[in-house]
């Protein structure tokens, strides 16, 4: 418990799970962490957490600045649960003044953006061989309807955004994201996580229950409360009966890392 009375992370994620378990009921989770292209320090703490837990990693690689560094790094035993998801091209915003940044979006003719990205995935798919799935995760989370809609054509039938429920074909979004982007950028609180993932188990029941809760996090943009908030969200529910944590293949309903 917090000094003003209210529940902290690890107690308050213990109670619901237990509360699940009691009921007979597990909930699924995955582990979306972006922007990733070279060893940096976070990186390696990032890496730490993952080894530690034993939680899958989807670690979203952007494809041009990314270095053979990375892949020699990431090629160790005790991260043989972590693959590598396209995160964009190159994670740089085309929109005019005024608009959203976004990457993948109107800005640019539909072939320029799959052009680029069949690009970027042929360059992940050699680098993380073995790691690699074809998930393509836009930066900013945000995509136009006709680069999604044609995303198989060059290899990418998978799709992660953010915040939606839907798992047509081969999506599946994120939903928790511990960083409160628009003012601090800081680590949003236990009291909030805790409240969207109540919403996140409220809406897995019925249609929706075996879709996993996705966490999001932005390990070169962390402070210490969002590292600490990480760890010990997969720490309780890492290890948790009433937790699952799916191979990111089965999540993704593709076959094995080629």
């Amino acid at each position: 418990m917090t000094d003003d009375g209210t529940e902290d992370l690890a107690a308050g994620l213990s109670r619901r799970l237990d509360a699940l378990a009691a009921a007979g009921r597990r909930v699924s989770f995955w582990w979306r962490d972006d922007d990733a292209a070279a060893v940096t320090p976070a990186l390696e703490r990032l890496l730490g957490l993952a080894a530690g837990s034993g939680v899958p990693l989807a670690l979203a690689v952007i494809p041009e600045p990314a270095e053979e560094a990375l892949a020699r790094r990431l090629d160790a035993p005790d991260l043989h649960r972590l693959r590598v998801l396209q995160h964009g091209y190159r994670h740089r915003n085309h929109e005019p003044a005024g608009s959203r940044a976004c990457e993948l979006g109107p800005a640019r003719a539909v072939d320029t953006v799959l052009a680029e990205l069949a690009g970027g995935r042929d360059k992940l798919a050699a680098l993380f061989s073995g790691r690699f799935l074809p998930v393509l995760t836009p930066p900013w989370n945000r995509i136009s309807v006709e680069v999604a809609a044609r995303r198989g054509d060059i290899g990418l039938p998978g799709l992660s955004t953010f915040a939606s429920v839907e798992r047509a074909g081969h999506r599946l979004d994120a939903h928790l994201d511990p960083i409160v982007w628009r003012s601090t950028r800081g680590y949003m609180g236990d009291a909030r996580m805790l409240s969207l993932l109540d919403e996140e188990i409220a809406a897995r029941q019925g249609l929706h229950a075996d879709v996993p809760v996705g966490l999001l996090t932005h390990h070169l943009a962390h402070d210490e409360a969002v590292w600490r908030s990480t760890a010990t969200f997969l720490a309780v529910a890492g290890r948790h009966p009433a937790a699952r944590w799916p191979d990111l293949e089965a999540a993704f309903a593709l076959p094995q890392a080629a």
